[in-house]
């Protein structure tokens, strides 16, 4: 019958018919691929296995004695830090006493129950001097006292409105593992290299070659897990012995992702990739000593300094623009920051700040000069910078901006090691080119407070600022968040005002990966390791579900 029909048709019958016929089925397709994006929604699923690549070796996957990134890489995987185990905490009104309360039936990998001991023990271990733990300071003045098998109490000796940042970094560790270990040995154990946790995932093995280098860590869904559960089922961290061999083994596919990429190392990625760029509360800056330099202790001098440093430049050309110019303590990441624009650069502003005080071009040496009585003062400062290649990039440029202005720059070049231990220690720099890395809320008491500094104080400037020092303190204590962050506007604008410092840059982290991971999310660290903090959200594929 329908071939009679069709056989009846004309050709021009027949196209007519025929488009109908696939109009309505494209309409059709189209109507029902409409139906279902708007009527579902796309979620991760489980899926196999992802592998990581990391330059270094484990030592101690130990959060309370880690020490490094790779370190605390492994441990972020493989333990909870306090907040992910608890139910609910309480706060007194003077925000002294904290109260936490745990889950119930919670469980360490091994299928041992995880309690209130188990708290109590990991702070009593990091505040003894013998384990020598990192965190050992972070811990001073804190009572920890078991109420019951799911409840501790923290007394503070001071109020501390940021305590929950304390809690949020601290990873419990399992009494029944180390309790039997004396403190001073603890670094000798067995289970620092086969960790027992309660993180999202769970230690099944690593490789090892014949000369002790350790190959590769893999890890399994940790089904005790008090979070949500994970969606890869196997995570793996390679390690090598240099950047140019994990990125080879990217390129080769042996690895799906890697962090700490340097900017100048992206073009080397010759495969597809997914580059997230994550912002960090932290910055670089050149610290000024006043009481090794006279030319210092005039605030002329630090504003033109400030203004002959062009902070944009430094991030296009030492960057490639994968960083974020800064101008004053507080990042851009953390509650209260007030953006108080960048100083405009600008040689001939710098000129004129330097000719309005005084400072005169010695016509000869090219280098300002300044009478002081029957002296003569010279417009040269000493630079110390670590010997770290973005570090050396900037302070040369630095250098060159400064000499258009008359002033003479030496670059004093060092190793880490030495500028962290003697140089530091001893306050013994005119101009020091270093980082400050801040925790995520505003408290820098330990960078700008004046108790701060001498060794083993962190105030690299020495500032010294009554009003400054009063802010910093109203800040630790304001349970107001709308006056607190009122203060930390504040804040800033008194110690900027002031010149102490050069602040210069916040690079980006960046983690280099397969397309198809997600869940990583745009997000901020606070060091490295925090790129794992929701490791349980990571995912590889996804499937659509209704809404």
């Amino acid at each position: 019958m329908i071939y009679q029909i069709l056989k009846s048709l004309t050709k021009t019958e027949k196209i007519f018919l025929y488009s109908a016929i696939a109009i309505f089925f494209i309409s059709s397709l189209l109507w029902f691929g409409y139906f279902i994006n708007k009527n579902t929604v796309s979620v991760p699923v489980e899926s196999e296995a992802y592998a990581e690549g990391i330059v270094g070796q484990p030592k101690f996957i130990n959060p309370i004695i880690s020490n490094t990134d790779t370190d605390r890489d492994l441990s972020q995987i493989v333990y909870s830090d306090l907040t992910e185990l608890l139910d609910r905490y309480t706060v007194d009104s003077e925000g002294k006493t904290w109260n936490v309360f745990l889950k119930s039936d919670l469980l360490w990998s091994d299928d041992k129950p995880l309690t209130s001991d188990d708290v109590i023990f990991t702070i009593e271990t990091i505040q003894d001097p013998e384990t020598r733990s990192p965190l050992f300071t972070t811990w001073q003045g804190i009572i920890a006292n078991r109420i019951s098998e799911l409840e501790i109490e923290f007394t503070l000796r001071n109020q501390y409105v940021f305590f929950l940042d304390n809690l949020k970094d601290l990873k419990i560790i399992p009494r029944h593992i180390f309790s039997s270990i004396p403190s001073s040995n603890l670094k000798l154990s067995n289970y620092n290299l086969e960790p027992v946790g309660s993180g999202p995932y769970k230690y099944t093995s690593y490789d090892l070659r014949n000369d002790g280098f350790i190959t590769q860590y893999n890890f399994a869904i940790n089904p005790n897990y008090a979070g949500k559960r994970a969606f890869i089922q196997k995570v793996s961290i390679k390690f090598f012995q240099g950047i140019e061999e994990l990125i080879d083994s990217f390129n080769s596919r042996k690895i799906d992702g890697f962090g700490n990429l340097s900017h100048k190392n992206i073009e080397k990625i010759k495969i597809g990739n997914k580059l997230t760029e994550l912002k960090m509360p932290r910055y670089y800056a050149i610290f000024l000593n006043q009481n090794m330099s006279e030319a210092l202790k005039e605030k002329a001098v630090r504003q033109a300094l400030d203004m002959a440093t062009n902070k944009n430049k430094l991030v296009g050309e030492v960057f490639n623009g994968k960083a974020e110019a800064v101008n004053q303590p507080i990042a851009s990441t953390i509650q209260g920051y007030k953006d108080l624009g960048l100083a405009s650069f600008s040689i001939e502003g710098a000129i004129e700040i330097l000719e309005k005080e005084g400072w005169k071009i010695n016509e000869e040496t090219r280098i300002r000069e300044k009478k002081l009585g029957k002296n003569t003062l010279k417009l040269e400062l000493q630079l110390i910078v670590p010997q770290i290649q973005f570090l050396e990039d900037t302070a040369e440029l630095i250098k060159t901006d400064w000499e258009k202005i008359g002033v003479k720059l030496d670059l004093i070049k060092l190793n880490p090691n030495d500028i962290s231990g003697d140089v530091i220690k001893n306050r013994n720099y005119q101009a020091l080119l270093f980082g400050n890395i801040l925790k995520n809320n505003p408290d820098i008491f330990s960078f700008w407070h004046s108790s701060e500094k001498f060794y083993p104080g962190l105030n690299l400037s020495l500032f010294q600022n009554k009003k400054a020092d009063e802010s910093i303190e109203r800040i630790r204590k304001e349970m107001n968040t709308e006056k607190m962050i009122t203060e930390v506007g504040n804040l800033q604008e008194i110690i900027t005002s002031e010149n102490p410092a050069i602040f210069l840059f916040s690079p980006y982290y960046l983690y280099a990966s397969i397309k198809n991971l997600g869940g990583l999310g745009e997000k901020s660290l606070v060091i490295p390791s925090d790129r794992f903090k929701n490791v349980n959200e990571w995912y590889l594929e996804t499937s659509r579900a209704l809404k």
